[in-house]
């Protein structure tokens, strides 16, 4: 019995030497194949970029997986405490593989015929970063392997980060802090012992405990969790069961632009960012960019944008629904599917219950619950026939364009429109609302430094995402003016100098060119500050021909306005095309002194790590960074900026552009409480209409046109469609700041002249005014007429005042 005994206990061992060889020899062939386990070190994950306004408010978040990475530290103990006891109770005793766990697992798979995992949060660390998904036997025990080098190598603090910042969550949200903000937009730090219980149940199966398609199972599962913290002396028993008595309250945070009105900010922002760094840095970088947007004025530069759209388009009547419901059925189930301008939020959809003369009876879009369902609320209300009055006038497509009385004569029961809550005199009613067709742009400026703190690219993203103020290339017409006479006063002209406001024709190329002035008629001889009050056509195709377009071309690049200008007369007229943002960026230049600038949407650009990869600002102060004072001179910004205009020049044409606004183009249409120059721009047939202006610290230009090129009636001019939006604008934002004057360079001479010959005035003399000149130059004493040599002296001086006539007769000897 003992040699039988021997002899199987011999057999016995040599059969388990040589499976242990055998499962040595697996395990080093499969070993073999194993990747490096080191490159943990450098992880770097995919995390969000987030875009913030100048206010440090969160505009917008970039990301092909939603998640932000947070060191082990910066993870609260409750947030770890609910992992562990979803996960791996045992983490921090266990060397990667969980013995005790493995066997409890493998009693029950053969027990109940379930399959129960039993994977450490270490092993699901290795098999995230390190393996692939496949349920095989060789992946669970490369997975094994790898975790016994894991723990090894790295602390048990630095795996749990990993995992946390690593795992899925589901709705495209990785790790903790991403996850915390998709589902409860919370910080790590905010989240409620239920919050967390629910974020630690789903990293199991985020699909089979969704918070909406499987509440019920989500809550189980939740509470299950909450039991096993209860269970490991991480929450009390009071805490547990008041956590579990919670409903989910999930509310998904919804991707894209998050701040009111930044769309169309955020959008260029975004662009840009590809341009210069790639794709996979925006959507991977986890990079931070605070941008130079004002919340404030981003939101006043949207309101007056859309009022001056909304008024104009309801000038020219209704056009009809945006769609039509079949009332026979549910229209609370059908309306509920038509999308709203969601960043129009003061509208909302309605359909037309019933009409009579008088009034418009409508159902409002129903709400949604949070598993998506159509709310069973069906909200109604009343459209009064005066808040529809404008849509008396119908323009719909075809021929119904008629004027109708009564409200039945507009909308029809199905008929769906847009509708806004306003408040009459305490009353809260409806007023019908249509998107208007026409569209436009805003853009407002710091002139100092290039700083955009307001860009709105038409009336609503959600309509349309073309950004009109970046993308679309529209002539500016008149507002292109001050750069020719920028021109002229920067080469030895003055804004005293005359210039002929008469009928011109110019041959070229074969074919003959009449301009002809707004409104037609023309002033005869007139100072250039005349010219530009009055937005003079006539005049200025004079000046350019006088100084060369070859100057006005190399002005107008030096601007920014063009990249390469054709060198031809009708340019002086505005009939090249370019931006809003180029033409805010170059009136920036007139308001600055004649500094450039780059015009920037970002200020500064961080990555993952803060370090600062981007600044805009380029000007240097090396005492700036001084701890303390030593009786050291104040620091000095130093200003590298190219100068790419004469200071003096500078405050000539800010000057005389005063005038547009206190009697010219823009007169009764710009009222400010502070100096204010501007220029309004209408092309021919009123195709595009524009005002660009500022003040000492703000410049701000408005566009106004269709996209497609189409002449929007007579009337719709610079002056009547774009300054207002511009006043509007201008006002509220700078309410509740001191009013400031232009500077004025060191220098510059004030001297009285005659508003119409440009000579020195006389003391009593009527229509002075007070002109700017630089050293050296003054008003002539000889009147003399640029452009009189192709134009009759008889025609000439029957457009000024008598009292000229003699001077005009003394002064034509030096003409030629």
């Amino acid at each position: 019995m003992i040699r039988l005994i021997g002899y199987f206990f011999g057999i016995g061992t040599v059969m388990f030497l040589i499976v242990a060889a055998g499962v040595a020899w697996y395990i080093g062939d499969v070993s073999k194949d194993l990747p490096d386990y080191e490159v943990l070190n450098s992880y770097e994950p995919p995390v969000t970029t987030r875009v913030h306004a100048a206010s440090g408010e969160l505009m917008a978040e970039y990301a092909r997986e939603r998640r932000l990475f947070l060191p082990i530290q910066a993870i609260p103990d409750r947030v770890k405490a609910a992992f562990l006891s979803a996960e791996d109770k045992n983490f921090y005793r266990h060397p990667g593989v969980d013995p005790v766990g493995l066997t409890r697992a493998v009693i029950n798979n053969i027990r109940t015929g379930a399959r129960q995992g039993a994977s450490t949060i270490t092993q699901q660390v290795a098999k995230n970063f390190l393996l692939s998904s496949d349920q095989t036997y060789e992946r669970k025990i490369k997975e094994a392997i790898l975790s016994f080098r894991i723990e090894q190598a790295y602390s048990k603090d630095r795996i749990l980060e990993l995992y946390l910042n690593e795992i899925f969550f589901g709705l495209n949200s990785y790790g903790i802090a991403g996850a915390a903000l998709t589902y409860f937009n919370k910080s790590v730090n905010e989240l409620t012992i239920a919050e967390t219980a629910y974020l630690a149940a789903l990293p199991k199966a985020p699909n089979n405990y969704h918070p909406f398609r499987h509440t019920e199972r989500a809550i189980e599962r939740r509470n299950w969790v909450i039991d096993r913290m209860v269970e490991n002396g991480y929450v009390s028993a009071e805490d547990g069961a008041e956590a579990k008595a919670q409903p989910l309250d999930v509310v998904p945070r919804r991707g894209g632009s998050y701040l009111f009105a930044s769309e169309y900010f955020a959008e260029e922002v975004r662009r840009e960012m590809i341009d210069r760094y790639g794709n996979d840095a925006l959507y991977e970088g986890g990079l931070s960019v605070r941008t130079t947007l004002d919340p404030r004025l981003q939101a006043l530069a949207r309101k007056a944008l859309q009022k001056g759209l909304i008024n104009y388009d309801e000038r020219r009547g209704f056009r009809g629904p945006v769609a039509k419901l079949d009332m026979s059925a549910d229209w609370g189930e059908q309306l509920a599917e038509v999308d709203p301008l969601r960043d129009v939020p003061e509208w909302t959809v309605a359909v037309v219950l019933s009409a009579t003369d008088d009034a418009v009876d409508v159902g409002l879009r129903p709400g949604r619950e949070a598993s998506g369902a159509v709310s069973a609320d069906r909200p109604t209300g009343t459209i009064l026939a005066e808040d529809m009055k404008w849509a008396f006038r119908l323009n719909i497509a075809g021929d119904d364009r008629r004027n109708v009385k009564s409200a039945a004569e507009v909308l029809n029961p199905g008929d769906v429109v847009y509708v806004e809550t306003i408040e009459v005199e305490g009353e809260q009613r409806l007023r019908l609302r249509q998107p208007p067709k026409v569209q436009g742009a805003l853009v407002a400026m710091d002139p100092h430094t290039g700083r955009v703190l307001a860009m709105v690219g038409g009336f609503s993203f959600a309509q349309s995402e073309f950004n009109r103020a970046t993308q679309a290339q529209r002539q500016p017409g008149s507002a292109f003016k001050p750069f020719v006479y920028a021109a002229a006063l920067d080469n030895g002209y003055t804004p005293a100098s005359v210039v002929l406001d008469a009928p011109v024709e110019i041959v070229s190329g074969g074919e003959l060119w009449r301009p002809k002035n707004y409104g037609g008629g023309s002033a005869g001889p007139s100072t250039l500050r005349l010219g530009i009050e009055r937005s003079r056509n006539l005049m200025t195709v004079r000046l350019a021909q006088d100084m060369g377009m070859n100057l006005v071309a190399e002005y107008a690049e030096r601007f920014g306005i063009y990249d390469n200008m054709l060198p031809v007369l009708a340019m002086s007229l505005g009939s090249g095309e370019t931006t809003v943002m180029r033409m805010v960026s170059a009136y920036s230049v007139l308001a600055n002194g004649g500094k450039q600038i780059k015009p920037s949407l970002i200020d500064r650009i961080q990555d993952r790590y803060g370090r600062t990869i981007f600044k805009h600002e380029e000007r240097t102060c090396d005492a700036c960074v001084a701890t303390a004072w030593l009786s050291q001179e104040e620091p000095e910004v130093v200003d590298t900026r190219e100068q790419v205009l004469d200071p003096m020049t500078s405050y000539q044409i800010t000057s005389m552009m005063e005038g547009v606004v206190t009697r010219g183009t823009a007169a009764s249409k710009v009222n400010l409480d502070r100096p204010t120059a501007g220029k309004t721009g209408t092309t021919n047939e009123e195709k595009d209409a524009w005002f660009v202006g500022y003040t000492a610290d703000l410049v701000a230009g408005v566009f106004i046109g269709f996209d497609t090129p189409t002449p929007m009636g007579r009337g719709s001019t610079g002056g009547a469609l774009a300054a207002p939006v511009f006043n509007e604008f201008m006002q509220a934002a700078l309410e509740g700041t001191r009013p400031a004057d232009f500077r004025v360079p060191e220098g510059m001479k004030l001297i009285a002249i005659n508003r119409k010959t440009g000579m020195q005035a006389f003391e009593g003399e009527a229509g002075v005014i007070m002109e700017a000149f630089k050293p050296g130059t003054g008003p002539s004493d000889v009147y003399s007429v640029i452009g009189l040599d192709d134009y009759s002296i008889g025609d000439a001086i029957t457009n000024i005042s008598p009292q000229a006539n003699q001077a005009v007769v003394n002064g034509v000897g030096g003409l030629y």
